[in-house]
């Protein structure tokens, strides 16, 4: 059965309609509520498209982040890059849910004014999952969706640490085409992460992304399908310090992305 959208867009009535663009569109709303992955030739039983308009379809979607594919099963799952449009891609993200109290088990303590969350990357940037805020008049002002640089943000270095190389070489291409960054400089700051990691166990950001911030962020990778995530934990420069986030926070945030990188 060919879709509304489709038999609309070939008819040719309306000169400015992108019929390429609301295909792809038509692609993303085939998920249907409780489903986490398609594959193409559901893709294209749901559309009316024929399967060569389809694989060139999803191919498209898949470099620009918004479908991630299954490598063992053909199919494919909603990506990151769907939150920015404003659909809903945590409802088949499991790892969101089980967030949550592992985020306010870090928030909270003695000191206020620290916010966690949980991130991933689209891009050249991160973008936050899962949120658990300070409650203080002066704190992060950060919420799902809130997107940080990937390259010079502890939770977007800790992602990088996380990367496949084949996965960093593409944040590379992202970076230098979306931000016109010098190679150089991207690689510098992947080695800076690495060296980081594997001294500390996890990546520092102090006034990295930001002069007011404090922050540090570790890797996780979920077993389930080998996403990668950053976990961080931080706050405003004034209230939180970094001897405070390494001395009191850098063990139970390790602890924190093992228990999150585990399928329950």
């Amino acid at each position: 059965m060919v879709s509304e959208t489709s038999s609309s867009a070939d008819t040719g009535k309306d000169r400015n309609f992108v019929t390429a663009l609301a295909r792809g569109l038509e692609l993303l709303r085939c998920f249907r509520h409780g489903e986490t992955a398609l594959t193409n030739t559901d893709f294209a039983e749901r559309t009316g498209l024929p399967k060569p308009t389809i694989s060139r379809l999803t191919h498209t979607l898949c470099q620009l982040g918004y479908l991630v594919q299954d490598h063992a099963g053909g199919s494919y799952r909603l990506g990151v890059g769907v939150l920015r449009l404003g659909f809903g891609v945590l409802g088949a993200a499991d790892i969101c849910e089980r967030a949550v109290e592992v985020l306010r088990e870090l928030r909270d303590g003695a000191n206020p004014y620290l916010t966690a969350a949980l991130g991933e990357a689209h891009r050249a940037e991160v973008v936050y999952v899962a949120v658990s805020r300070s409650t203080q008049n002066v704190a992060l002002t950060m919420h799902v969706g809130s997107r940080l640089p990937l390259f010079s943000s502890a939770m977007g270095r800790a992602i990088l640490v996380g990367m496949t190389e084949d996965q960093r070489e593409t944040a590379i291409d992202a970076a230098r085409r979306d931000l016109n960054l010098p190679e150089n400089q991207l690689r510098d700051s992947i080695k800076t992460a690495l060296d980081e990691y594997d001294t500390q166990g996890y990546c520092t950001g102090y006034s990295l992304w930001r002069d007011d911030v404090h922050a540090i962020s570790v890797p996780v990778s979920t077993a389930s399908d080998g996403r990668v995530f950053g976990l961080n934990i931080g706050g405003p420069s004034f209230y939180v310090t970094p001897e405070e986030l390494e001395g009191d926070h850098a063990h139970k945030l390790i602890d924190a992305a093992r228990q999150l990188g585990l399928r329950p």
